[in-house]
């Protein structure tokens, strides 16, 4: 596995100013995947967006690690529905230029 598409928790831990054990908490309640690799302890690049959400989430807000997960599960939820408003705004845009 090559490490070219992942960050390392400990610089991760410097620049988002956070301790590892945040990390580790948010692995342990399944909202992040930490990879191993030769005893350094990674998150993939794709991940960070979501990362940088709930540090946000944590910080700003002083959510607990079970709140973090009710509020992205809750974001998802509104990303779709208006996704699927979406579709069905143009679907009657389609039918009403007919």
């Amino acid at each position: 596995m090559s490490i070219k598409y992942y960050f390392p928790l400990t610089k991760l831990c410097t620049h988002y100013e956070v301790e590892m054990s945040f990390f580790k908490n948010l692995n342990e309640f399944g909202l992040i995947e930490i990879t191993t690799i030769e005893k350094t302890q990674y998150i993939h690049q794709n991940k960070i967006d979501n990362l940088e959400k709930m540090i946000r989430i944590h910080n700003e807000l002083d959510v607990n690690m079970e709140g973090i997960d009710v509020v992205l599960n809750l974001l998802n939820k509104i990303e779709k529905l208006q996704s699927e408003l979406e579709i069905a705004r143009n679907k009657l845009d389609s039918y009403e230029e007919l």
